[in-house]
């Protein structure tokens, strides 16, 4: 680890770090360049930010790759990032596998192509074995429809006769979910110098420590990372309490 990451090598790592990647194409129109220029030196910056998150020591990795509000974007522009899925998804799944990541993604896949479903497949069933770094990314999400989703799941339960409504608690709620198997974040970064968490993650999110860095991400690198988990050290976690006193 290079830099700023070293000098905070021995810092103790959040469980789980999200992170909203924004400023693909900003990047590429600050440099006079197509949209999918930003999106593939995007794609440099998850490499870097996986090789990071491993060697600090971070459990669960979620990443924002594409929202459910995004498929309203350019016909031109969904099509360069879906070709870019795919080729995410044939050419890393080998790297994942050697580097112990277990790969999970959430959203609507009903609205990918039947070959994509496939690759997605394919990525979670052939590393559903590794422990290293626990990696979700969230394709195709949104956090609204996710809520809804589960609170359609538990209706159903609940009209079968399967569930009483009033066995439904928080914990039953988020078991529902598609995070049920992934702890709530610790940490969540954003990029760009965007303030605001777009419909991500918002059940997960109630107590996280949020860090909003002005880096873009086909810039993001280690020493990004590490100054976002060096800021999470520096906040107080009260959780609703109050701070106690001596």
């Amino acid at each position: 680890m290079d830099g700023a990451a070293a000098t905070y090598e021995d810092l103790m790592p959040p469980t789980h770090v999200a992170i909203i990647m924004d400023g693909n194409g900003r990047w590429a129109e600050a440099r006079g360049l197509p949209r999918v220029a930003g999106h593939k030196r995007g794609a440099e910056a998850v490499r870097r930010t996986l090789q990071a998150a491993g060697e600090l020591g971070i459990s669960y990795l979620t990443l924002f790759g594409f929202s459910s509000e995004n498929w309203r974007r350019p016909e031109q522009e969904v099509g360069d990032l879906m070709g870019l899925l795919r080729l995410y998804l044939e050419s890393e799944i080998e790297a994942l596998k050697n580097k112990g990541v277990r790969l999970r993604v959430i959203g609507d896949r009903s609205r990918f192509a039947p070959d994509i479903v496939e690759l997605i497949g394919r990525a979670e069933s052939e590393t559903a074995g590794n422990t290293r770094l626990n990696l979700t990314l969230a394709l195709s999400y949104g956090g609204r429809h996710e809520i809804v989703e589960a609170a359609r799941l538990l209706a159903a339960r609940v009209a079968s006769g399967e569930l009483d409504a009033s066995d439904i608690d928080e914990s039953r709620f988020a078991d529902t979910l598609e995070t049920a198997e992934i702890p709530d974040p610790d940490l969540l970064v954003r990029t760009s110098g965007e303030k605001r968490i777009s419909n991500f993650l918002l059940w997960q999110l109630a107590y996280t420590e949020l860090v909003f860095l002005d880096v873009l991400w086909p810039d993001f690198g280690a020493d990004d990372l590490v100054a976002a988990v060096h800021e999470f050290h520096r906040r107080e976690r009260r959780y609703g309490a109050t701070i106690r006193t001596a």
